[in-house]
């Protein structure tokens, strides 16, 4: 879904063509097997353990496929690459320092893991060889089983013996993490074989033969019985979770919610799955269901999950402790990534169709084998719910930032907690990217900086509004952004707190008998109050505000996607009110 043209070119540091010479060495046969991969950028903060892949992407490719996207911190790195993949459903790399910068990321990893988004993650480390290793620094960033730091939540691991080894690790990491379900890989190269000069060159082999199957055909028995009870039902109901962002199996999904007239409900921790302004779409997406949604569940008689997140707990939402009586079909290939160690993969549904394949794989092969069933519901899904207001709240920022937006083509990157899902319609794959995983805070500017490169030429506008927690946790990730020109817009909804917490310690104060006025202590982001503008434009971008009132917010909005349509980055400090509306 990425843009070919000159308009998705982002700024290159071109380095000087180096001298002709036969040498080669171990990390520049690393560094030609990630453009072999067809890897278009890998995401870094630079490290001594990979220096020579480091100077082989620069000297020996000349910092093109990939192109070496340099980062404050490691997290943004990792978070910039998941959100590459969100927007594109195309693999970026990224690259760790050792077991220090592993360390930094493996929150943003555990995001992507959570996510199911997949990346192409390289690590390294001092020499293996003890007798190789410089005084005290080689030794502090060399470590047994450096992997094992984040193998719980990695889809797969390797520390190569060898430049042959790593070219097949590579191969291996980049193919299983783009195989539903998709999570990232981590390959760790000693920085002995990186520096190694070989005798003869490697041959690479041919990538075409180690693409990644595709999709997972679900048996025509399973078809025919999940077809059979969507086609007797009186009161089907669809649970569209995770999707492509392939707009053929946007429209899949509705052909088949149009045939069987069904119901149908999405989450905001996900991304946009199925048009919410359509007749069919029940209730608006949130983290837990709202009342119409439970109400259109509980009324079902089959219900149809498209890997759902934590269809489970939709049920345990829906219908308490008392039996469901509705026949379910779930469709996920989810239940390959569950282990022992993160549960993540929520309580266990029940089902009386189980599809173990990809959603995107089976719905047309559904369509084409129910039986229609005659139009009988009505409407244009749920009214929008942000309006005009003051003092300034999420719901005002919400009327302004749709009437900023009009009918321009947008991507929301990223909500913070607290949005309603209706304050806006999604009506596009590529209109609203979901959540950031694994709840890691931090994640946001990341998480639309990479975002915005993969949409870069492609005509939309990338905008992610979070929380000012957020921001200040990743905010260096704007230098990135202004460095290399990646066009973005950043709107921190900055109610100056760690609201969630504070209404935690509300809630633990009340049920105590003690004062819930006490909550703000140790989560307030005041006294002195943060200028985020100013971070913004200390770092090269536009920094508008703080916007304190109604009136200033559309305007600051329009001033902002002006800005981003020329091809800046801005950043926008609304000073909104404590306070969640929807759930």
């Amino acid at each position: 879904m990425t843009s070919n043209t000159s308009a998705a070119a982002i700024k290159h540091e071109t380095p000087i063509p180096s001298p002709a010479s036969d040498a080669l060495y171990g990390s520049d046969v690393i560094a030609g097997t990630l453009r072999a991969l067809d890897i278009d950028y890998i995401a870094l903060n630079p490290g001594a353990s990979y220096r020579g892949l480091h100077d082989s992407l620069v000297n020996h490719l000349g910092n093109k496929k990939p192109q070496m996207v340099l980062c404050l911190h490691d997290e943004n790195a990792v978070s910039i690459a998941q959100g590459y993949w969100k927007a594109s459903n195309k693999l970026m790399a990224a690259a760790l320092h050792s077991n220090v910068g592993l360390m930094h990321a493996s929150m943003p990893i555990f995001n992507a893991w959570c996510d199911r988004a997949p990346m192409l993650i390289l690590g390294a480390t001092g020499p293996w060889d003890a007798a190789k290793r410089r005084p005290w620094i080689d030794w502090i960033h060399t470590c047994s089983d450096q992997a094992a730091l984040v193998r719980n939540f990695t889809k797969w691991d390797n520390q190569p013996g060898s430049v042959a080894a790593a070219v097949e690790a590579m191969i291996r990491g980049a193919q299983l993490s783009a195989t539903a379900p998709r999570a990232p890989v981590y390959v760790n190269l000693d920085v002995t074989i990186q520096e190694e000069k070989l005798e003869a060159p490697l041959p690479m082999p041919d990538m075409a033969r180690f693409a990644p199957p595709p999709m997972v055909r679900p048996a025509d028995s399973e078809i025919e019985a999940a077809a059979k009870l969507l086609s007797t039902a009186k009161n089907p109901v669809m649970l569209c979770g995770r999707g492509s962002r392939r707009l053929d199996h946007w429209s899949a999904r509705v052909a088949l919610a149009e045939k069987l007239d069904m119901r149908v409900i999405t989450q905001i921790k996900l991304a946009s799955s199925f048009p919410t302004d359509h007749r069919l779409h029940a209730a608006p997406p949130a983290n837990r269901l709202v009342p119409a949604a439970k109400k259109v569940l509980a009324e079902a008689d089959v219900i149809l999950a498209l890997d759902w997140l934590d269809l489970a707990g939709a049920l345990k939402q829906t219908f308490g402790g008392k039996p469901v009586n509705a026949k379910i079909i779930n469709i996920s290939c989810d239940s390959h990534l569950h282990r022992g160690w993160s549960m993540d993969y929520q309580a266990l549904p029940p089902a009386d169709v189980w599809m173990n394949c990809e959603p995107d794989a089976a719905v047309p092969l559904l369509t084409a084998a129910v039986t229609a069933r005659p139009r009988k519901i009505e409407g244009s899904g749920y009214a929008l719910a942000g309006a005009p207001g003051e003092p300034l709240a999420l719901k005002g920022l919400a009327h302004a930032l749709n009437a900023a937006i009009g009918k321009q083509d947008v991507s929301i990157t990223h909500l913070p907690l607290g949005w309603s899902g209706a304050y806006t319609h999604f009506r596009h794959p590529l209109d609203y990217l979901g959540f950031d995983g694994g709840g890691g805070v931090g994640a946001g500017p990341g998480l639309t900086i990479g975002a915005a490169l993969a949409l870069k030429g492609s005509g939309r506008i990338p905008i992610g509004l979070m929380g000012d927690g957020n921001f200040l946790m990743g905010n260096t990730a704007v230098w990135t952004a202004t460095h290399y020109q990646i066009p973005c817009l950043m709107i921190i909804c900055n109610n100056r707190s760690f609201f969630n917490d504070e209404r935690h310690q509300g809630h633990v104060a009340e049920y105590r008998g003690r004062p819930s006025a006490n909550a703000w202590i140790g989560q307030k982001i005041i006294d002195p109050d943060i200028d985020i503008a100013a971070m913004a434009r200390a770092q090269g971008a536009e920094g508008i505000g703080p916007v304190t009132t109604m009136a200033d917010m559309q305007p600051a909005i329009e001033k902002g996607i002006a800005i981003v349509k020329a091809g800046g980055v801005c950043v926008i400090d609304a000073r909104v009110l404590p306070g969640y509306d929807g759930e």
